[in-house]
């Protein structure tokens, strides 16, 4: 397993960040001012963004794994990754993300812990309504990472 930075033609891998943010004008909000990884196991499993917010905080954009290759530890290895690569320069790594259990569980057992909430952040934002696990997605849930 390897994790490189992606430094150039970010939207060849569109496929892969529409399944963690499954509309493309929210993606082309942060994409080209993030930071792209990949993770490789023989051949791509992974991929995530990180944009700077300010000289003190970050924030993990996107986090995708392939629905075949979810459970298999891809995304904390990810995180792990970049909690190293990003904590020290930065004082603290957010995400966000809707409120899903799963997901949520997720996020905490690789070190998050929940911050703060955006209002109707999915139903102001987005051109459809957004469905996980059966749940149609409301706030936006932030967590955060500090060193």
């Amino acid at each position: 397993m390897k994790i490189e930075e992606i430094l150039s033609n970010k939207k060849d891998h569109l496929d892969l960040l529409l399944v963690a943010d499954e509309q493309e004008d929210m993606i082309d909000r942060y994409l080209d001012d993030g930071r792209m990884f990949a993770l490789y196991d023989d051949d791509i499993k992974c991929i995530a963004v990180v944009a700077e917010l300010n000289d003190n905080e970050c924030e993990l954009k996107n986090i995708a794994i392939y629905p075949h290759e979810q459970g298999k530890g891809y995304g904390q290895a990810m995180v792990a990754y970049l909690f190293s690569a990003f904590l020290g320069k930065y004082k603290t790594m957010y995400v966000g993300t809707g409120d899903v259990p799963k997901i949520l569980r997720f996020y905490k057992k690789c070190g998050f812990h929940e911050s703060h909430r955006v209002k109707n952040f999915f139903t102001d934002n987005y051109h459809v309504p957004m469905i996980e696990d059966g749940v149609q997605l409301c706030d936006m849930v932030y967590l955060r990472a500090d060193v």
